[in-house]
C-alpha cells in the first residue's frame, strides 16, 4: 500500500510539474501608428521552435514551454519586441523607419546592407510598380527613379526606351540590361530596319514585357559603372535588377492565398490628336492652277447635259472649297452599296471625325498567388491572365503568366531553390507606324475634313472591300494614296505569338557560419512568330523581303532564342575582432546564347487573294533574310569589401570576360571597380541627424562587340540561270575589334534627419565611353561601303537627387512625399579619322522623312536633329521671307535644330493616408529635349488644322481670295476685304514683310512655306502620370468573415492629364519604337487615358 501510494504521488507530482512547465499565454499585437490590430505578426517562444501568428483580430494564444521566459514578437516593417511570459499580454509594435530600406539587392542578385555601399542604388517596391495595370511593367517605373529615363511609344503593345544616365554608345544598344533573380534576360525587339528609320512597319515591343508585374517583389536600379561592374562587358548602360516574390514559411504552416482582379478602361487623350478645322473640304486648292468651278471637278454624272460638281477625292488634303452645304457628288456616291449611290449630298463637315475612329479600350487582369512553407521548405505558385482590347479597332493582346518557386533544405546547411516562369503572349492588330501605310498618318497629315469615318466603316462592313474615299477617279475605285481605314485594320493586320520560359536551379551550401557556396544554372528561351498580311486591292507599299512595293503579300518571321548561364559563387563574411569585418566573393560565369531567325515572304503578291501562305506566292520567293548567331562569354570575377566600426567601408571588384565575338588573340578584357563609403553620422552623434554617408567610386565596364562583326559572312541572293549565288554585306567586318569601354567616377551624399522623417540622396557622376564601334566609309573598289572600327568617345556627366519626407504624421493621418530629379549632359567628344586621314565630325544615325537627320556630331550632344533652318537678317536677327511671302530656307540642310536629350527629368510622388484610406498621385516631368513633327510638317500644308482657318489682320477669313486695292497697281496695297496671311519677318532688304500668302493654296503653310526648324518642338512636359485611391477593409470587419485576412479596393488612373506640353497635337514622349533613333514623330498613336478598378483579397 505504501509503495502504491508513493507511485501515485510521484505520478501526480510529475503531471503537476509538467503542467506547471507550460504556460498558456493569450494576448494581442497592436500597431503604434494607428492603434489597429496587426494580422499575421509572428509570436515565438525565445530559444524554442514554438510559435504562432496573430489572427484576423491581432490576437494570439500560445502554450509556452516552462523553459522559455521570453516571447519574441515581429512583423515586417516593425521593430521586433521581446516580452516576458505572462498569462495576458498587450504588445504595441513601432514602425522600423531606420531599417525599412537597409537591405537592397545589388549585382548578381546579392542582398547587401545599403549603408555599406559606395555607389548609387535605388530600389522600388513591386506594389509601387504595379499600381496601374499595363501591358509593360517598365512603364510603372516612370518618375520613380532619378536618372532613369523611360520613354513610352504610345503604340499598342509597343516598346519602351529605358536609358540610365544618358546614351553612352554611338551605334550599339543604349538600353539597360534586365536581370531577373540574378538571370540576365533578353530585351530585344524585332522591328525591321525601315521601321526604326521611320518607314512603314510595326512596333513589336520589347521582350522584357513578358515579365509579370504581379511576380515582382522589388526592382533595384543599378545606375553607375561601379554598381554594375560585376556584369563586365554587359554593364555599360546600367542594370534593371528584378527580384521576384518567394514563398515564406509561417508558424501555422497554412498557405496564404491572394486573389487580384482588375478592369481598366482606356480612351484616347484628345490633347494628343489634332484640332481639326471644319470650314473647308477636299483638295489642294489652286495648287495645280485655278479651275473654272473653283475647288471642284466637273463631270456630267446624271446625263442631263449639265456638268455636275464632284469632290476631288483623289486629293488627300483640305485646302478645297468651303463646306457650305452645296449639293455635290462625293466619294460614296460611286459605291453601289452606299445609301448615297448615284446621289448628290450636302458638302458639309463630317459628323464623325478621326477621333471617332478610336474605340474604348478595355483590359482584364486576374491573378492568383498561393504561397507558404514548412520547417524545411517554401513554395509559391502564381498565375496571371491579361486580356486587352486596344483603342484602335481590331487590336488584341492576350498574355498568360505562370510561375513557380520552391526551396527545400536538403540538409541543415544545404538548400536547393528552383524557379520557372512561363509566358504565352498573343497579339493581333498592332498599328502600323511610320510615314506610309499608317492610318494615323492619314488622320494627322493627309485627310479631308468632309470625310466621315462612320461612312468608311459602314461601307467596309457592307462590302468587305477596300471602299476607299481616296479614289483615283469617279469611275476608278482603286486607291490613289490611302486605303479605307477599316480595310487596313481588318484585312491588313499582323499577328504575333511568343512562348517563353525563364528559370533556374540553385544550390546554396553554408559550409560554415562565415563561408558559403552558391551554384546556379539558368535558362532564358523563347520562340517567336510574326505574320504580316497585305490584302489584294490595297495601295502599293513596301512589304516583305527586300521591301518592294506590292499590292498584296504575306510575310513571316520566326525567331528562336536561348541563353544559358552557369554561375558559381563563393561568399565569405566574418567579423575580425570588434572593429573590422571582411566580405569577399569569388565566382565564375559561363554564358552561352543562340539566336536563330528567318524572315521570308511571298514575292510580287498573292496568287490567290485571301490565302495567306508562303506557297501562295505569285513569283518564286526571294532568298529569306536569315540570321544565326552564337555567342559565348566566360567570366571570372571577385570582390573584397572591408568595414571598420560600421563606419568606414572599402570595396574592390574585378571581372575578366573572354568573348567569342572578339578576335581569338585579344578576346579577354578586365573590368575593375573601387568604391568607398564613410558613415559620418557615427561620429557626429547628433539628435537631428539620423544617418549620414559620403561615398566615392571608380569603375571601368564594357559593351561587348555584337556577333558576326569580326569575320565576314555571306548571304544568299536570288539565283541566276539556276546557279546559287552568295554575297558579302555592305559593311566590312574587322578581326581586330575590341569592346567598347566606359570609365566612370561618382561621388554621393546621403543624409536622413529627424528620426528618418526627412532625407536625401545626391549623386554626381561623370563617365567617358571610348573605343566605340563605328562603321567608317571605305572606297568602293574594296567591294564594301563601310568597315567596323574602334573609334570615338561619348562623355556624360550629371547630377541626381532623391528626396523623401513625411511632412505630417499623426495617429490616423500621414503625408509622405518623394521627389526624384536628374540632369545629364551628354557630348560626343570625338568620332574617327577616315582612310584619307581626315577627321570626321558627323556620324548620321538616321535619315528620316521630311529631310531631317539624327546625328552624332563632335562637340554636340548625342542625337542632334539636323536639317534646314530659317535665313536670318544679319542686322535684326529677324526671319527673312522671299518675294512670295514664304520663309526662306538655309541652303545648308545640316543646321543643328535641336537634340533629343532632356535638360532634366523629375518625378513627384505624394501619398496621403487616413486610417484605412489612402490617396496617391505621381507627377512626371521633363524639361527640354526636341522632337521633329512630320505631322505638323504635312498637316499644316494640307489645311487640316485650325491654324489654317480664322481671320487675318484685316478681319477677313484667311482663305478668302487675295484682293488688291488696284488690280493694275499693286503698289497701292491690298483691299480691305482681302484674304491671305502675312508672315512676320523681313524681306531680303531688311524691310518688314508685307506680302500676303494665299491661304487657299497648298503652298500656303507647312513644308511648302517653312524650313525644317519650324517643325522642331520643345519636348518638355508635365504629366499627371498616376492617381490611386485605395480603401483597405477594416480588420474587425474581415474578422467576421472568418476566412479573409486582408482585402482592399482601389480606383486607379494613369496618363490622365498632360498638364503642360509644347508639342501640338501629340504626346512628346511618343515615338516609332525603342532604340537610338528618337526625336522624330509621324502618325504616332494618341496617348490613352486609363481608368481602372482593382480588388485584392487574401485568405
Amino acid at each position: 500500500m505504501k509503495r502504491l501510494t508513493y507511485v501515485l504521488l510521484c505520478l501526480i507530482t510529475g503531471i503537476c510539474t509538467a503542467v506547471a512547465q507550460n504556460t498558456r499565454v493569450t494576448g494581442s499585437v497592436i500597431s503604434a501608428d494607428d492603434g489597429e490590430p496587426i494580422i499575421g505578426a509572428s509570436v515565438m517562444a525565445k530559444g524554442t521552435a514554438v510559435g504562432t501568428i496573430t489572427n484576423l483580430e491581432g490576437q494570439f494564444e500560445l502554450n509556452v514551454p516552462g523553459s522559455a521566459k521570453v516571447l519574441v514578437v515581429s512583423y515586417v516593417g516593425m521593430i521586433t519586441q521581446e516580452a516576458t511570459v505572462q498569462p495576458s499580454l498587450r504588445i504595441v509594435l513601432q514602425s522600423d523607419m531606420q531599417n525599412l530600406d537597409e537591405v537592397v539587392v545589388t549585382a548578381l542578385g546579392i542582398s547587401r546592407d545599403k549603408k555599406t555601399l559606395g555607389y548609387s542604388v535605388q530600389q522600388v517596391g513591386g506594389d509601387e510598380i504595379n499600381i496601374a495595370k499595363t501591358d509593360n511593367f517598365v512603364t510603372g517605373l516612370n518618375g520613380k527613379v532619378s536618372g532613369l529615363q523611360i520613354k513610352n511609344t504610345t503604340n499598342f503593345g509597343g516598346s519602351t526606351n529605358v536609358v540610365i544616365r544618358g546614351a553612352s554608345s554611338l551605334t550599339q544598344n543604349n538600353q539597360a540590361l534586365f536581370v531577373v533573380d540574378g538571370i540576365p534576360i533578353d530585351n530585344s525587339n524585332t522591328n525591321n530596319a525601315g521601321q526604326l528609320q521611320g518607314r512603314s512597319g510595326y512596333d513589336y515591343g520589347n521582350t522584357a514585357a513578358d515579365i509579370n508585374p504581379n511576380d515582382i517583389e522589388s526592382i533595384s536600379v543599378l545606375k553607375g559603372a561601379a554598381a554594375t561592374a560585376l556584369y563586365g562587358s554587359r554593364a555599360a548602360s546600367g542594370v534593371i535588377l528584378i527580384t521576384t516574390k518567394k514563398g515564406k514559411a509561417s508558424p501555422t504552416k497554412k498557405p496564404v492565398v491572394k486573389l487580384s482582379s482588375n478592369v481598366t478602361l482606356s480612351s484616347i487623350d484628345t490633347q494628343t490628336m489634332p484640332d481639326y478645322q471644319k470650314e473647308y473640304g477636299a483638295g489642294y486648292g489652286p495648287y495645280y492652277g485655278a479651275s473654272e468651278n473653283g475647288f471642284f471637278d466637273t463631270v456630267d454624272i446624271d446625263g442631263d447635259g449639265t456638268p455636275d460638281l464632284l469632290v476631288p477625292y483623289y486629293e488627300d488634303a483640305s485646302r478645297g472649297g468651303r463646306l457650305d452645304g452645296t449639293p455635290v457628288y462625293q466619294w460614296d456616291s460611286f459605291v453601289p452599296s452606299s445609301p448615297n449611290y448615284g446621289k448628290k449630298t450636302p458638302y458639309s463637315p463630317s459628323l464623325h471625325g478621326p477621333n471617332d475612329f478610336f474605340e474604348t479600350g478595355v483590359s482584364f487582369t486576374n491573378s492568383i498567388d498561393v504561397s507558404g512553407g514548412a520547417d524545411v521548405s517554401t513554395y509559391r505558385f502564381a498565375y496571371t491572365n491579361m486580356d486587352q482590347k486596344g483603342t484602335i479597332p481590331n487590336s488584341i493582346l492576350k498574355r498568360n503568366n505562370a510561375s513557380f518557386t520552391g526551396t527545400y533544405d536538403l540538409l541543415k546547411n544545404l538548400k536547393i531553390t528552383s524557379t520557372a516562369n512561363y509566358t504565352n503572349t498573343y497579339t493581333k492588330g498592332r498599328p502600323s507606324t511610320g510615314y506610309k501605310n499608317n492610318i494615323v498618318s492619314l488622320f494627322r497629315q493627309w485627310y479631308q475634313a468632309n470625310i466621315d469615318v462612320k461612312t468608311m466603316e459602314d461601307l467596309y462592313k457592307a462590302t468587305k472591300t477596300n471602299a476607299t474615299w481616296n479614289r483615283k477617279d469617279w469611275n476608278n475605285s482603286s486607291p490613289a494614296y490611302w486605303d479605307n481605314a477599316y480595310w487596313v485594320r481588318y484585312e491588313n493586320y499582323e499577328e504575333d505569338k511568343r512562348e517563353r520560359l525563364i528559370g533556374y536551379a540553385k544550390l546554396d551550401w553554408e559550409i560554415t557560419d562565415f563561408l558559403n557556396v552558391m551554384g546556379r544554372y539558368s535558362v532564358d528561351t523563347y520562340h517567336y512568330l510574326q505574320e504580316e498580311r497585305k490584302a489584294e486591292g490595297s495601295i502599293a507599299g513596301e512589304f516583305g523581303v527586300g521591301r518592294p512595293n506590292v499590292t498584296s503579300g504575306y510575310a513571316r518571321l520566326e525567331r528562336s532564342f536561348i541563353e544559358t548561364n552557369a554561375d558559381l559563387l563563393l561568399n565569405f563574411h566574418r567579423k575580425l575582432g570588434n572593429d573590422f569585418d571582411l566580405t569577399a566573393l569569388a565566382g565564375l560565369n559561363i554564358r552561352r546564347s543562340t539566336l536563330d531567325q528567318v524572315y521570308t515572304s511571298t514575292n510580287n503578291g498573292l496568287a490567290v487573294p485571301g490565302v495567306y501562305a508562303l506557297s501562295n506566292s505569285v513569283d518564286a520567293m526571294l532568298p529569306p533574310e536569315e540570321r544565326f548567331e552564337r555567342v559565348g562569354i566566360n567570366g571570372i570575377f571577385g570582390s573584397v569589401s572591408a568595414g571598420y566600426k560600421n563606419m568606414l567601408y572599402l570595396e574592390g571588384t574585378l571581372r575578366k570576360d573572354q568573348a567569342s565575338t572578339l578576335p581569338a588573340e585579344e578576346n579577354s578584357y578586365y573590368y575593375p571597380s573601387l568604391t568607398g563609403s564613410f558613415i559620418f553620422s557615427s561620429l557626429l552623434k547628433q539628435d537631428w541627424l539620423s544617418f549620414g554617408k559620403l561615398r566615392l567610386n571608380f569603375a571601368e565596364v564594357g559593351n561587348s562587340a555584337p556577333a558576326l562583326k569580326v569575320r565576314d559572312s555571306y548571304s544568299n541572293i536570288a539565283p541566276i540561270s539556276g546557279n546559287s549565288l552568295v554575297t558579302v554585306p555592305d559593311t566590312k567586318n574587322n578581326p581586330y575589334l575590341k569592346p567598347e569601354r566606359q570609365r566612370a567616377y561618382e561621388a554621393g551624399l546621403e543624409a536622413n534627419f529627424l528620426k528618418n522623417r526627412v532625407g536625401f540622396d545626391v549623386a554626381l557622376y561623370t563617365n567617358q565611353t571610348f573605343d566605340q564601334l563605328v562603321p567608317i566609309s571605305v572606297s568602293y573598289v574594296t567591294g564594301y561601303t563601310s568597315k567596323w572600327i574602334n573609334a570615338g568617345e561619348i562623355a556624360n556627366k550629371g547630377v541626381e537627387v532623391s528626396l523623401f519626407g513625411t511632412p505630417m504624421k499623426q495617429k490616423a493621418f500621414s503625408w509622405d512625399v518623394k521627389l526624384n530629379w536628374a540632369a545629364n549632359r551628354n557630348k560626343v567628344v570625338s568620332l574617327y579619322t577616315d582612310e584619307a586621314g581626315n577627321e570626321v565630325t558627323n556620324l548620321q544615325l538616321g535619315s528620316l522623312q521630311g529631310g531631317v537627320t539624327i546625328n552624332a556630331r563632335k562637340g554636340e550632344p548625342y542625337g542632334v536633329i539636323s536639317g534646314t533652318d530659317y535665313v536670318y537678317d544679319k542686322a535684326s536677327g529677324a526671319k527673312v521671307l522671299d518675294v512670295s511671302g514664304r520663309y526662306k530656307s538655309s541652303p545648308e540642310n545640316n543646321k543643328i535644330l535641336g537634340n533629343v536629350n532632356p535638360e532634366w527629368t523629375a518625378g513627384l510622388n505624394n501619398t496621403f493616408t487616413y486610417k484605412n484610406l489612402s490617396l496617391g498621385f505621381l507627377i512626371d516631368m521633363q524639361k527640354g529635349g526636341s522632337v521633329f513633327s512630320l505631322d505638323m510638317y504635312y498637316g499644316l500644308a494640307t489645311g487640316l488644322y485650325k491654324e489654317s482657318v480664322g481671320t487675318n489682320d484685316l478681319g477677313n477669313p484667311k482663305r478668302d481670295p487675295i484682293v488688291w486695292a488696284d488690280a493694275d497697281d499693286h503698289s497701292k496695297g491690298y483691299a480691305s476685304n482681302s484674304g491671305g496671311t502675312i508672315y512676320p519677318g523681313v524681306q531680303a532688304d531688311g524691310t518688314p514683310n508685307t506680302v500676303r500668302v494665299d491661304e487657299s493654296n497648298y503652298h500656303a503653310d507647312g513644308y511648302q512655306a517653312k524650313p525644317n526648324n519650324a517643325f522642331v518642338y520643345d519636348a518638355s512636359f508635365v504629366k499627371l502620370r498616376e492617381v490611386s485611391v485605395t480603401y483597405n477593409i477594416p480588420r474587425p470587419f474581415l474578422a467576421k468573415t472568418r476566412c479573409l485576412s486582408a482585402a482592399s479596393l482601389s480606383l486607379v488612373g494613369s496618363n490622365l492629364w498632360i498638364i503642360h506640353k509644347n508639342l501640338p497635337y501629340a504626346d512628346p514622349e511618343a515615338s516609332q519604337s525603342s532604340g537610338n533613333i528618337q526625336g522624330w514623330q509621324s502618325g504616332v498613336l494618341p496617348s490613352a487615358r486609363n481608368f481602372g478598378f482593382t480588388l485584392n483579397i487574401q485568405f
